[in-house]
């Protein structure tokens, strides 16, 4: 009967001496949290060093960041969706909206956002539905009136497409793109004020935390945005290359296009790591300068119980090896596939080393805690809080962009000659 009502019971156990009623309550989703809002965060300001900052270099991948931010942004709320025993009640914060919790400020956050992104894509693809709307009308079948009528929709009777109305329409994207950078960060940096603001923990306590997460967020998309760019392109490439039959041109061709922009984008990529990794290695010697009473527990947690989390997989290979391959001259398709893949590890290990790790030690400062990945499920709160429930979340922005690709395509194959 305990195990009906204790949440973290079954992936628990203690060392030492813990408190009776102490657990992991935040497992692997309370992990897919932070990491999942980042990631919608870190796309949003990819594609906002175009439309802000007129980093031309970037236009081709500033719109496809910005469709797959939206992709992205339903999937934020997810793991906190199956991570509450009272999922009905996720509604109430929205309900009542009220700044005097960061959870509630939360809903208005993430909704104030949700509008920015869809109405900066509805600008950006306003001449492209109209566009549809057109060259559907005589087209016959029930598909293609499904679509018509869904691209009247999406028009919302604004059928001008003139010079001056498509100038009106870029201004509002970079008005747009402008007020959503701070909201975007907000929107991630809140996450790690939650954890920032809890003093009863002591490696979560510190004023670090909010931009320490902002700056692994924006990485983290980047990094994402660049890894499906390069595996979406080169499906294209390769399925190109079978249909038309043009062998070594098409895929020399297509592989030059795309490996510029990645070299382009990684410029930024670089710069945003080296703040990230900046910041996390100054909150590390800050606490081991200042040494408060806490420090001996979390000494033991950082530089004993949690070595290989935090100094090889995190830093190491997470940050480091990725720092190097990107730093290397003649950079590769494949070498910046896996320095990418490493970078997004990297930041999901620090997701992992603040969630998991700051519940390692118990509060008595002479116990810990491990947890234990729940893998095969045996009932419905195994499987929400193990591996099947994490891999759900990390799936689901990619079925989204893909149906929402369909309908604002926002990569085109390049023209062959």
């Amino acid at each position: 009967m305990e195990e009906l009502f204790v949440h973290g019971l079954e992936w628990t156990t203690k060392d030492l001496f813990c408190y009776p009623n102490e657990f992991i309550y935040w497992s692997i989703q309370i992990v897919m949290y932070p990491y999942m809002t980042g990631l919608v965060a870190g796309a949003f300001v990819l594609s906002s060093l175009y439309h802000v900052f007129g980093q031309e270099d970037l236009k081709d991948i500033a719109r496809f960041s910005l469709v797959f931010s939206l992709a992205l942004l339903p999937v934020a709320a997810m793991p906190l969706l199956m991570h509450l025993q009272q999922t009905l009640r996720a509604i109430e914060p929205l309900l009542t909206p009220h700044f005097t919790s960061a959870i509630a400020a939360f809903g208005i956050v993430f909704s104030s956002y949700a509008l920015i992104v869809i109405s900066e894509i509805w600008f950006v693809y306003r001449e492209f539905i109209v566009a549809q709307v057109e060259a559907l009308k005589d087209k016959p079948g029930a598909g293609n009136a499904v679509m018509r009528f869904l691209y009247r929709g999406m028009t919302m009777g604004a059928y001008d497409v003139s010079e001056k109305a498509i100038a009106t329409d870029h201004r509002a994207v970079k008005i747009l793109a402008a007020i959503g950078i701070p909201v975007a960060c907000f929107l991630h940096g809140y996450a790690g004020f939650i954890f920032g603001s809890v003093k009863a923990n002591a490696l979560w306590m510190s004023p670090l935390m909010p931009v320490i997460f902002i700056m692994s967020a924006v990485v983290s998309g980047i990094a994402l945005c660049m890894l499906t760019y390069i595996v979406i392109m080169e499906w294209k490439k390769f399925s190109t290359t079978l249909a038309r039959g043009r062998g070594d041109q098409a895929v020399k061709v297509l592989g030059g296009v795309e490996l510029d922009v990645i070299k382009k984008t990684s410029r930024y990529l670089l710069g945003f790591l080296i703040a990230a990794i900046s910041l996390e290695l100054l909150d590390l010697i800050f606490r081991g300068y200042t040494a408060m009473k806490s420090w001996d527990i979390l000494r033991s947690v950082m530089y004993g119980k949690d070595f290989i989390n935090i100094f090889v997989l995190q830093y190491g290979l997470g940050n480091l090896v990725p720092f190097t391959l990107l730093l290397l001259p003649k950079m590769t398709i494949r070498r910046m596939v896996v320095a990418l893949c490493l970078v997004l590890y990297g930041v999901f290990m620090m997701r992992w080393n603040v969630v998991i790790g700051g519940q390692a030690f118990s509060l008595s400062f002479a116990g810990y805690m491990h947890y234990h990945l729940p893998i095969i499920p045996h009932n419905l709160e195994t499987f929400k809080e193990g591996l099947f429930g994490a891999l759900t979340v990390a799936v689901t922005p990619f079925l989204l962009f893909w149906g929402i690709n369909k309908i604002i395509p926002c990569l085109n194959v390049p023209k062959i000659d």
